[in-house]
């Protein structure tokens, strides 16, 4: 073990520095600035080096992190990246947005009176560096294979299941019905945690190792199921979940009540440079409104720091738990109170109130009880604590749902869990239909970057074996 490790005892855990917050509530740019090469090998020096490394367990791509830690401390960045980047397709995106103070980072063990070792800084000081280098390269197989698949799809699972199999030597062909690849990636997740081009080179990447990519193709529409089966030899879907869920209460159908991903997109569909006449009408801009977003999530965090840069005069996120239980990166929400978001706990909506237009949100006062079967806690109204929250603009960050794919695309046969995701068989991947499969949020539903990415690799293997075995078995029978 190199001398320069196990620091922690010595230096204090630091994260890049963030710019200033008047600076951050301005424009849309990134808040943290770059690591310095110093700052970054001292931060990664701090690991202990453990035999069992609970912070590898704990990533869901279970990632050598001692490993890249003690290269970047030993200034050997190069291969940092290297062994960073063979188990995670993506780890500048992953050291940006990925939850670390509730994964690896969270269930570092080091004594919490010296604090984790700073993980997702470094990993995006390595891959950065990598990329300003070039180290960063292409998919480029030794050796092309004539089989092909079709991935319906260009977010996270799509994409690492896409640069997997072509690493490998398939034809790829990824079909998305939007105009970009990136899925929530690039219409979800706002430029102040992750830029838009730190997506788009990847797609530029992944074009350039042959990957072909069809956008504003709906499948179901543009092309069947049936049609994506007969040009390939497997297809993979990788969808995602989009269908907002509502909440149902007296005023709903008011103007001026939106859903997150709708208010989302046309935020970064603006800060793309794209023409959006609901952003431009100001039906999905905050500049000047009083601002109130249901939900506790990331997503939740993201609605209401966007609206701050977009200058809202007021915004309020209300949460019916405490603090404490909220399901998003408390990292998000120090970041959204530092900015000046007001945050209302123990508190659910009841109605929204006005003419025609959103003019107030009444809730209701909550306590948490005793906990449920799941062993979270209950919660339950207090009578008698109705209030009120002036608003101009709600946004309901209440979470996401699995659209009807079997009807979008035309297809009864894909089988669908109770909750609307796709059933799979979780030992194969594989869907109802025989060599289609399916992973990420439109199997485990709404879940994280990380998750749909660890899918996404999993399921090329799964492809691979299918597509091999069935190749066999042909050739076999023709003999």
């Amino acid at each position: 073990m190199a001398e320069r490790m196990l620091q922690f005892v010595r230096l204090s855990q630091a994260q890049p520095e963030k710019r200033d917050i008047a600076a951050r509530r301005s424009d849309f740019g990134e808040i943290y600035r770059e690591f310095a090469a110093e700052a970054a090998s001292a931060q990664a020096s701090r690991c202990s080096q453990c035999g069992v490394p609970f912070c590898s367990i704990h990533c869901p791509l279970n990632q050598n992190i001692p490993d890249w830690l003690k290269l970047t401390a030993e200034g050997r960045l190069e291969e940092a990246h290297e062994v960073n980047s063979a188990t995670n397709t993506f780890p500048e995106i992953c050291g940006r947005i990925c939850p670390q103070d509730r994964l690896c980072e969270g269930n570092c063990v080091i004594e919490k009176g010296f604090e984790s070792v700073t993980i997702g800084a470094v990993e995006k000081y390595i891959n950065d560096t990598a990329w300003e280098n070039g180290w960063v390269k292409p998919p480029s197989p030794r050796q092309e294979k004539p089989h092909s698949i079709g991935i319906i799809g260009a977010g996270p699972a799509g994409l690492a299941t896409a640069e997997r199999l072509r690493s490998r030597g398939w034809q790829v062909h990824v079909y998305d019905r939007y105009d970009r690849v990136g899925g929530l990636m690039i219409y979800g997740i706002p430029n102040f945690k992750l830029e838009k081009e730190v997506v788009l080179r990847r797609w530029k990447l992944f074009e350039a190792g042959g990957i072909h990519f069809h956008l504003n193709v709906a499948v179901g529409t543009d092309i069947t199921i049936d049609e994506l089966r007969a040009k390939h030899d497997a297809v993979f879907i990788a969808t995602g979940v989009y269908k907002a869920r509502d909440i149902e209460v007296p005023g709903s159908d008011l103007a001026g009540i939106v859903p997150a991903l709708d208010y989302l997109t046309a935020s970064n569909r603006d800060n793309l440079g794209d023409d959006v006449p609901a952003f431009a009408s100001g039906g999905l801009n905050a500049h000047g409104k009083r601002v109130v977003v249901l939900g506790g999530g990331d997503t939740a965090m993201d609605c209401v720091r966007t609206a701050i840069r977009q200058g809202a005069s007021a915004v309020t996120c209300l949460y019916r738990r405490d603090k404490a239980n909220m399901p998003g990166s408390m990292r998000e929400v120090k970041n959204a109170e530092e900015e000046g978001v007001e945050f209302t706990w123990l508190a659910a909506p009841d109605a929204f109130v006005g003419n025609g237009k959103v003019e107030a949100v009444r809730a209701t006062r909550m306590h948490l009880g005793l906990p449920d079967a799941t062993g979270r806690q209950q919660v339950a109204a207090i009578p008698g604590s109705e209030f009120s929250i002036p608003c101009d603009l709600a946004i309901k960050a209440l979470g996401f749902d699995a659209e009807d794919l079997p009807a979008m695309f035309n297809e009864p046969a894909l089988a669908v869990t109770r909750w609307g995701t796709l059933k799979v068989d979780h030992r194969t991947m594989m869907t109802a239909l025989p060599g289609v499969f399916a992973g990420g949020d439109i199997v485990r539903g709404a879940s994280l970057v990380v998750w749909a990415i660890r899918d996404g690799r999993d399921a090329a293997d799964q492809i691979e074996a299918y597509v091999t075995q069935k190749a066999s078995a042909l050739a076999t029978a023709a003999e």
